[in-house]
């Protein structure tokens, strides 16, 4: 975006700086890893809080009593929670910016996370993890895009899908802390330990937590806020010498403030092709995941295998399938996002080979559920990685926000759905798995699509570089002139 902004106090013939070509022009430095390793820590917390319920609502169903209906209630109010708070924290964070959205988040998970350990009816805790599921909604596309508008362009999605590893992980690590916690101190123990430790990383990330240098320029802040973050990227940066900031990469948006407004940001131009296509691959591929895990171990019981079995595959398949993911990006992201497909090609296949009963029987069975489910696991990484890297800074959480609303109406769909038609017999378990390897098929056609359209905007932002390069030199010559006069 050619938006231009005088340095406040400084003289107005200081020169301009293009802070897209400087950011990209970096290696990948102590500053890069920092901001990396934070959010990766709010994304582990994140995971943690959110599948807590998960592990403890065994202990809590029989403590309170609870029935099947009442247990749906208690798993849904965190999704319905997570698309609102999807929305709403997106777009404080176009407005106030990244960092403080990732605090006040990361403060309101913690907290709500520990009085869940109070609640001493079903109506409680329904209430609660519902407010949880707005915190917890609220972070993943502030933390997505200060990741995008910090890192080289060339790890800008691989960083997504790290961020993302760091969720997965999180979840991961939920089942052990209840395993630890409830047999001996009960369940409400859990989110009391959670929430005490996640507030702790709160208070680290208000003393060290940045904000992103590329939504301050796009926003027009004054140069003391802009010139001390962009030293901490390169200790030689001479911040004396800039009077005036653009991001030559970016289009200028409209400026309005308004839902409204940045809702409509996202069909500008060649978005208008994109955004519906990220939806799409993005429901798609959260359909097929929470499919699998919502009746993952389900689905094998009935095909055969023990519970225990099912666990530790679904478990491995996920934890797998999320640093498959970041190596796919790590590998393909200089190429394009048509290379994306890879994982959900590969692994149509194996869902097919289970879906049409061909592998039910003998030493293949194991192995083809787990490459399939690596794979779709891997596909839902990479997926993830491009929701919000297409979207002008002052609009990039709104972008991640939408695309986030659209994967929580599928993992509310997906178990849905999957109750009435996947359930009950082999036959409907193996059209789960068909219908799966169509979500994957889905995701194919529509990242495909994307990439065309993603080359057009790059070329379109080439030609707004130029133009900006090009205003730039223009008013290089005239100050120069001006000053031989």
């Amino acid at each position: 975006m050619a938006e231009t902004n005088a340095m406040a106090g400084k003289p107005a013939d200081g020169e301009t700086l293009d802070v897209a070509n400087f950011l990209q022009g970096l290696k990948f430095t102590a500053f890069h890893r920092r901001i990396l390793i934070l959010a990766s820590l709010v994304t582990f917390f994140d995971g943690l809080d959110f599948s807590l319920i998960a592990y403890t609502l065994p202990y809590i169903r029989d403590e309170m009593g609870l029935d099947q209906t009442t247990m749906g209630y208690v798993s849904a109010a965190a999704f319905l929670g997570q698309m609102i708070g999807s929305l709403v924290g997106s777009y404080i964070a176009d407005l106030m910016g990244r960092r403080p959205v990732i605090i006040i988040c990361t403060v309101l998970s913690a907290v709500l996370t520990f009085v869940t350990g109070y609640a001493q009816t079903p109506e409680m805790l329904v209430g609660l993890r519902l407010l949880g599921g707005l915190a917890i909604g609220g972070l993943l596309a502030p933390v997505w895009s200060l990741s995008i508008e910090s890192m080289p362009k060339t790890m800008r999605a691989t960083s997504v899908t790290i961020i993302m590893l760091g969720f997965s992980v999180g979840g991961a690590a939920a089942g052990q802390v209840t395993n630890w916690l409830a047999p001996g101190y009960g369940w409400d123990s859990v989110f009391f330990f959670c929430g005490a430790i996640t507030f702790l990383l709160a208070i680290l990330l208000y003393f060290v937590l940045p904000e992103s240098a590329r939504w301050l320029v796009a926003k027009g802040r004054p140069a003391f806020m802009i010139t001390p973050l962009l030293s901490r990227y390169d200790p030689g940066f001479e911040a004396q010498r800039y009077g005036n900031f653009i991001l030559s990469d970016e289009r200028k948006t409209t400026g309005r403030e308004s839902p409204v407004g940045k809702f409509r940001e996202l069909f500008h131009g060649v978005l208008a092709y994109i955004t519906p296509l990220i939806w799409i691959a993005y429901f798609c591929s959260s359909f097929a995941i929470y499919l699998k895990s919502a009746f993952g171990v389900l689905f094998l019981e009935e095909l055969g295998l023990t519970v225990e079995s099912a666990t530790n595959i679904g478990s491995i398949g996920a934890l797998l399938g999320a640093i498959g993911g970041v190596l796919l990006l790590l590998f393909t992201e200089k190429r394009g996002p048509a290379w994306i497909t890879l994982a959900p090609l590969v692994g149509i296949p194996f869902l097919l080979l289970i879906g049409f009963g061909w592998v039910l029987e003998g030493a293949l069975f194991i192995p083809v559920i787990l490459i399939g489910a690596i794979f779709v696991g891997a596909g839902h990484a990479a997926v993830i990685s491009i929701t919000s890297i297409y979207y002008p800074s002052s609009v990039r959480a709104t972008g991640g926000g939408w695309a986030s609303f659209m994967a929580k109406f599928a993992a509310v769909a997906a178990p849905l759905i999957g109750a009435q038609l996947f359930l009950g017999s082999e036959e409907a378990v193996l059209d789960g798995y068909l219908f799966s390897a169509a979500c994957l098929a889905g995701i194919v056609v529509c990242v495909l699509a994307l990439s065309s359209f993603a080359r057009r905007l790059s070329a379109g932002e080439k030609a707004i570089s130029e133009s900006a390069e090009g205003a730039e030199n223009a008013d290089g010559g005239a100050k120069g002139a001006a000053a031989t006069a």
